[in-house]
């Protein structure tokens, strides 16, 4: 059974960082696609970065190029989202998610299945 358990969120400063974890069970971790998605209040749920197991990587979100940096671990079967350089408007939920075929994408429709989310919120 395909399960992602999202931690790593809170509150944090404006400039400051997070690191979001994400542990998948359930799935071939070495063959799997796994993205991580931003709900910002207000918003849809939008793509912001993800690895293929042979550990490419596709960024989404313009507005988060060089603060947000993906990376996985096969042998804790976890992915990272290193965040730097928080602001205000990066408070939201972020997901990690599992993408269909082993294939990167920054769409919703493409999602084999989600984690429950990890609040980060940015506030001074």
């Amino acid at each position: 059974q395909l399960r992602l358990v999202e931690s790593g969120g809170g509150l944090v400063q404006p400039g400051g960082s997070l690191r979001l974890s994400c542990a998948v069970s359930g799935v071939t971790f070495h063959y799997a696609a796994i993205a991580w998605f931003q709900q910002v209040p207000g918003k849809q749920r939008e793509g912001v970065s993800c690895s293929t197991g042979s550990g490419e990587v596709t960024n989404y979100a313009a507005s988060l190029k060089g603060r947000f940096a993906i990376s996985r671990d096969g042998a804790k079967n976890t992915v990272y989202l290193q965040l730097n350089n928080l602001k205000l408007e990066d408070t939201g939920i972020y997901y990690c998610a599992v993408m269909r075929f082993g294939h990167c994408s920054g769409v919703t429709f493409d999602v084999a299945g989600w984690g429950q989310g990890t609040q980060v919120t940015v506030a001074s």
